[in-house]
């Protein structure tokens, strides 16, 4: 499976600017930090591959979409799920700190 790479991979120390390789596609990408680029080129690449793998779909701007749309339903399930998670855990701290709040208020009475 190709992915993304750094064969050739041309960094320009002057702009940052990265070349990677996504569904046989060249691209010169420039940000902050080229791993990081170059790893988001190797997820878009895999997903692209994977769509292109289910639906036997030739077309490059299809198989992008189709992609685009399988990251952003990744990122809302993920989105959702911390969202529920910092709730459950939030409730779950109250009710361990009113716990303790008793405890520590009946050890004073007794004590």
């Amino acid at each position: 499976m190709a992915t993304a790479t750094k064969h050739p991979h041309v960094q320009d120390n002057s702009n940052n600017s990265v070349r990677v390789e996504i569904f046989d596609q060249g691209y010169n990408l420039r940000g902050t930090d080229p791993d990081y680029i170059l790893k988001l080129a190797e997820y878009v690449d895999s997903k692209m591959r994977a769509v292109a793998e289910q639906t036997h779909t030739v077309d490059s701007s299809r198989l992008a979409v189709l992609a685009a749309l399988n990251i952003a339903d990744e990122y809302h399930l993920l989105k959702r799920n911390a969202q529920g998670g910092t709730s459950d855990s939030s409730k779950r701290t109250r009710q361990l700190l009113n716990a303790l709040d008793e405890v520590l208020l009946d050890g004073r009475r007794t004590g």
